[in-house]
């Protein structure tokens, strides 16, 4: 219950000597603005990190053929083999939990020679055949046009899905694309759409420079059969393609007479893993802010105990007078501790407050910089549960801090206390 003569009374003993209570009360404020600070930028460095990845499904593998390293079933190591689209459908049958199976054949690629023409204009692209379900798995986004479809799959219709920046080379500034023709290898295919996309590897060159045509198609202009180039492989939400990657490989071995122990046959990329790696990196570094944060915060609440004894020794009289008058041991107690706790309090939320001010300042400068695909650092921010967290921690902070006092008040005989100078 609210007492306007105990609250006259913490702030009279709190603003007695104001230069004191303001350097003990920077103690507190450093240490909770260093921990938030700290928790702040930890999570911009893994918004940071975490956007390299952009919006490729997290719980993905990607698997591709390499050279058998042991011989098995009379077949000698050394052998190269394909993929085929068997392999697809038996991994789908015998494996479940798994969303999306895409296979995939490449053609050409950047930087290579030129397999792409439009009239006069030739460039050197990466082509992809694709099933409908990679757009989902590696997300582009379609600025004119549409994707591929399965009834592009079904009927093998020879379409393509382009990046701005083969659109920029091979057409005129304002020229219409959509409904066009371009020749890929001397087969001509027809432009339904353009996409934008970040490349995985931060070249946003890289990234527009390729081609999307249906994987039937692709298969059926370059004699492709029924080979398959590489699998980008999705778990559902409630799996991880982690503990799913060994069963999906024992398939294909099967398939292709590889021998069970014959560990390189196999290329695969675990993304989930990855990923995986990236968050227990973050956790750590939140352990660590937590950990340095609390330290400072320490240092910030033995002063406080420090000057909270002070002040029970600057007022043994007060307090003897009070015990004499019949005040419980928990009164006066509980007066120390509310005062230890209300300064703590006062300067920690003065930390808070000048941590988020920071904070939303680094945040308006990086906003008007403009968006920085290569940066390694986004969007520093709290949530409300570190706000709650660092409360908590201030609370039992300030009950710490008075604690020794109050308890060294409460020792204080009576007639000793009105004995003292």
């Amino acid at each position: 219950m609210f007492n306007r003569d105990r609250w006259n009374e913490i702030l009279e003993a709190l603003t007695a000597n104001w230069f004191r209570t303001l350097l003990t009360a920077f103690g507190v404020f450093w240490g909770i603005f260093i921990l938030v600070i700290l928790l702040a930028a930890g999570k911009g460095l893994e918004n940071g990190v975490k956007k390299g990845f952009g919006d490729i499904a997290t719980n993905t593998m990607f698997m591709w053929t390499q050279i058998a390293s042991m011989p098995y079933k009379g077949l000698p190591k050394g052998r190269r083999f394909t993929f085929k689209t068997g392999d697809v459908a038996s991994i789908r049958d015998q494996v479940p939990g798994l969303l999306y199976i895409s296979p995939r054949n490449q053609l050409g690629g950047f930087g290579g020679a030129n397999n792409v023409t439009r009239g006069l204009k030739t460039g050197a692209y990466n082509v992809y055949g694709d099933y409908p379900e990679i757009i989902k798995q590696d997300p582009i986004n379609i600025t004119t046009g549409r994707f591929i479809n399965y009834g592009d799959i079904d009927n093998r219709r020879k379409v393509a899905i382009i990046g701005e920046s083969v659109r920029d080379e091979l057409y005129e500034k304002g020229e219409e694309h959509i409904g066009s023709y371009i020749k890929i290898q001397g087969v001509n295919f027809m432009v339904i759409g353009t996409y934008t996309k970040k490349s995985n590897n931060g070249d946003p060159q890289e990234g527009q420079n390729e081609i999307y045509v249906p994987f039937t198609a692709f298969s059926q202009a370059f004699n492709q059969a029924d080979d398959v180039g590489w699998m980008a492989i999705t778990a559902k939400d409630n799996n991880s393609i982690t503990s799913l990657k060994e069963n999906i490989i024992e398939v294909v071995r099967t398939n292709h007479s590889i021998h069970p122990e014959d560990d390189r046959a196999i290329g695969n990329f675990d993304l989930y893993q990855e990923f995986k790696k990236v968050n227990g990196l973050f956790i750590a570094l939140k352990v660590v802010a937590y950990f340095v944060g609390v330290l400072v915060l320490l240092s910030g609440i033995i002063g406080i105990s420090n000057i909270m004894l002070i002040v029970v020794k600057e007022r043994t009289k007060e307090i003897g007078i009070r015990r004499a008058l019949g005040a419980s041991p928990w009164a006066v107690r509980g007066q120390i501790l509310l005062e230890s706790i209300f300064l703590t309090i006062i300067s920690g939320m003065a930390g808070i407050a000048a941590s988020t001010g920071l904070i939303f300042l680094i945040n308006l400068i990086l906003d008007s910089a403009g968006p920085d695909e290569d940066t390694m650092f986004a969007d520093p921010s709290v949530d409300l549960n570190v706000i709650f967290v660092a409360l908590f921690i201030l609370i039992g902070s300030g009950l710490l801090a008075g604690l020794i006092p109050a308890q060294t008040a409460i020792k204080t005989k009576p007639i000793d206390a009105l004995r003292s100078d």
